[in-house]
């Protein structure tokens, strides 16, 4: 027991100190990235006011006029201590802003992810255990419509048969789960089916094929012999050994899944982290810029590494093999 710890240990901080060297090298790349963007950053937080002393008063207050290595680490000794700036388009701080717009993505992704997990492992395993059957083809059909289908037309469409033509969801806005939870669902439905439609369609196709690899392997057939029920053998090891595939595509998806919501939000109408990096976008807020896209890499990193603790707990060779 103390060595299957010392081991896992090891796993993880190996992992966590890979996590902080990506980080590191995301920093820099989000810092230099914004720079390079076209136009005079003064200029572009000047506005319309273009003397040369407001342009040397504002080089002046953001350090502009430092060198490249000073304002790098003035960015990063403040993007430590939760400081990312301040929005030139709202003049309010940008950690406030992202803190007021990710609980309406982290939901709706929530929710999108839930859909893939249950319909994609659903629908792979059905494939898998009826193959050569009419529900196999149709399992695969549906897959390979959605991962086909645009999301801003499939929202388009849903919004056009279930928010208006029969207004059972909302085609726009949000309402706080706390407020009223079921008109929060009630405007959460329709995004959560687009966004997550395409993801359920990856894990389900990967589900499918790890599920045939493993219902065909000689474990699966020695726990038939050993007498095991049908459902023991899918169950407790067919889909057991299959869900690390499936763990990894979830990992690597997720950051589709956040460039998805992009698109979602703008098709809804939905103030969450999607828009919020539009609008920045668009007003060449730099500062939201380089502070939403700093977090989300930040987000991505501790996913992955989330994603390389479910590995050690679902297939433990892992854990061993990456201590060595």
């Amino acid at each position: 027991m103390n060595r299957l710890r010392t081991l896992l240990t090891s796993y993880l901080a190996r992992r966590l100190g890979m996590s902080l060297v990506t980080m590191v090298l995301v920093s820099i790349a989000v810092f230099l990235g914004v720079r390079a963007m076209p136009g005079d950053t003064a200029q572009a937080l000047a506005g319309e006011q273009t003397s040369s002393e407001v342009l040397a008063s504002i080089r002046q207050e953001y350090g502009l006029d430092d060198n490249i290595a000073v304002q790098y680490w003035r960015y990063v000794s403040h993007a430590a201590t939760g400081d990312l700036g301040t929005s030139a388009r709202t003049g309010l701080p940008v950690l406030d802003a992202i803190r007021e717009a990710l609980p309406i993505t982290l939901e709706l992704a929530a929710l999108a992810l839930l859909l893939a997990v249950v319909v994609g492992i659903g629908a792979g395993v059905l494939a898998a255990v009826r193959k050569g059957k009419p529900s196999e083809w149709l399992a695969n059909g549906i897959a390979l419509l959605g991962m086909s289908v645009p999301s801003f037309w499939l929202g388009i469409i849903l919004v056009l048969a279930f928010a208006i033509a029969t207004p059972v969801f909302a085609a726009s806005g949000f309402v706080p789960f706390g407020t009223d939870p079921l008109e929060n669902l009630r405007r959460l439905v329709l995004p959560a089916i687009v966004l997550g439609s395409g993801l359920a369609a990856v894990v389900m196709r990967q589900t499918r094929a790890a599920m045939l690899d493993s219902l065909s392997a000689d474990y699966t057939r020695t726990a038939r012999a050993k007498g095991l029920t049908r459902r023991q053998v899918i169950g407790g090891h067919a889909l057991r050994n299959s869900l690390v595939t499936v763990v990894t595509v979830l990992g690597l998806q997720l950051g589709q899944l956040i460039s998805g919501a992009v698109v979602t939000e703008q098709v809804f109408v939905l103030p969450g982290f999607g828009k919020l990096t539009i609008d920045a976008v668009f007003t060449r807020d730099y500062a939201m810029v380089q502070g939403v896209v700093l977090f989300t890499s930040a987000a991505y990193i501790l996913v992955n590494l989330l994603v390389d603790f479910l590995y050690s707990v679902v297939d433990p060779r892992i854990r061993l093999g990456g201590a060595r």
